[in-house]
């Protein structure tokens, strides 16, 4: 939903909204303060469900400064979306209007259906027209609104799970202070089922049940509750499906341990080799670039559905490549036909993604195949390909097309 050029106009005269901020280019601390305004947008704490705007190219008193509104400006602030700011990535369009005769750049934001949204660990909001972050009250505010909008679905709760069955440990001591900045810990107002239900790790603060969230991130045992939620990891002797298993194995336990544990299995068998002879400097070559294959499994345990499915991921080694599988088909914005691009980008799990950024097995959203296939170009890899339908999505990595060291 965008709003018209006279609703725009007049949200811009009204000095007193809470749902407008304006600035005058992206100069100073203005890209700061428009990630916070973003956030404040999709909290949206006065409970309007319209959206904020940010209007680039006007004055605090409503003027129309008259900027130069170029692709490179609008870019800068569409990336403002994914670059792991702002945690979950919210709902936002970016566009250059003509208002009064002068152009400016409109951000449109869109209350979030899974607040509290927060910008560099902080959860900020609007009060009256000024920006600031919320208290443990209004926190408590935001986590009631999530209870009664439509949700996704890695933020329901578990009927059958409770706080016994999540590593409460494992959240104070790393996750606690790597979601949230550190005056907030450091105020201590928030009682531990506050800050559980703040990431979304339990329905509310009166409804202490495990979110599919929580019990991915924190679960002691989650396979008990999500059957699917593993990794199958199998090494094969060479290049069929029906070759003999060298090595296999099912990854399983939380999210953060799945993901380092793999990343053992993969370094294991991604050997290098040196070269002494070509060059007065050793060179070191390993079978694929590691960070390709990180982006690539790591995106199908955050891409997958964990709905309806007791699939795992599958990670594949054979001699020649790699493949990984991943349940469920393209979601949203995302399709069989513009997957892999760039500005294609949907979140089937976007708590999910929010915790995996938290936890750093993420740096920035929407580039993980972009990356990935970067890295094994500059390699002298052939691109992965992908093999996408409604059921899934399948990568195959391949071996060099350089001859080996």
């Amino acid at each position: 939903m965008t709003l018209e050029n006279d609703e725009l106009i007049l949200l811009l005269q009204d000095i007193e909204s809470d749902r407008v901020e304006r600035k005058e280019s992206l100069s100073g601390d203005a890209s700061t303060k428009i990630r916070e305004a973003i956030c404040s947008f999709a909290n949206d704490l006065p409970d309007h469900r319209t959206p904020g705007v940010v209007i680039v190219g006007a004055s605090d008193d409503g003027t129309i400064v008259g900027l130069q509104v170029t692709d490179r400006l609008l870019q800068q602030l569409a990336h403002m979306k994914t670059d792991g700011n702002i945690l979950p990535p919210p709902s936002i369009t970016v566009e250059k209007r003509s208002l009064l005769g002068k152009d400016v750049a409109v951000v449109t934001v869109q209350p979030s259906d899974s607040p509290p949204v927060r910008c560099k660990g902080t959860i900020q909001i609007r009060i009256g027209p000024r920006r600031g972050i919320a208290t443990a009250q209004d926190e408590r505010i935001l986590n009631e609104k999530r209870r009664y909008r439509d949700k996704p679905f890695d933020v329901h709760p578990i009927p059958s799970a409770t706080l016994r069955d999540l590593d409460l440990t494992q959240f104070e001591r790393e996750y606690l202070t790597q979601a949230f900045a550190r005056e907030i810990l450091e105020a201590n107002e928030r009682s531990l089922e506050e800050q559980l239900a703040a990431t979304k790790m339990i329905a509310s603060v009166d409804d202490p049940t495990p979110t599919i969230l929580g019990m991915l991130v924190l679960g002691k045992n989650p396979q008990d509750f999500l059957p699917g939620s593993y990794v199958q990891f199998l090494r094969l002797h060479g290049t069929e499906p029906w070759s003999d298993i060298a090595d296999g194995e099912e990854i399983r336990g939380s999210i953060p341990d799945i993901i380092r544990l793999l990343d053992e299995k993969l370094r294991a068998y991604n050997r290098t080799a040196i070269d002494f002879l070509s060059a007065d400097i050793e060179r070191r070559t390993s079978l694929y670039p590691f960070p390709a294959v990180q982006q690539i499994t790591r995106n199908a345990i955050m891409h997958r559905t964990y709905e309806a499915t007791n699939a795992p991921v599958h990670v594949h080694w054979f001699e020649d490549r790699i493949e990984v599988a991943s349940p469920g088909g393209p979601f949203g914005r995302v399709t069989i036909g513009n997957f892999g691009q760039a500005g294609a980008v949907d979140y089937r799990n976007p708590n999910l993604a929010d915790a995996m950024k938290t936890l750093g097995f993420v740096q920035r959203f929407g580039l993980g195949i972009i990356t990935a296939q970067n890295l094994l170009t500059e390699s002298g890899h052939p691109e992965a390909s992908f093999f996408v339908d409604e059921s899934g999505v399948s990568a195959v990595i391949r071996r060099s097309l350089q001859k080996e060291a």
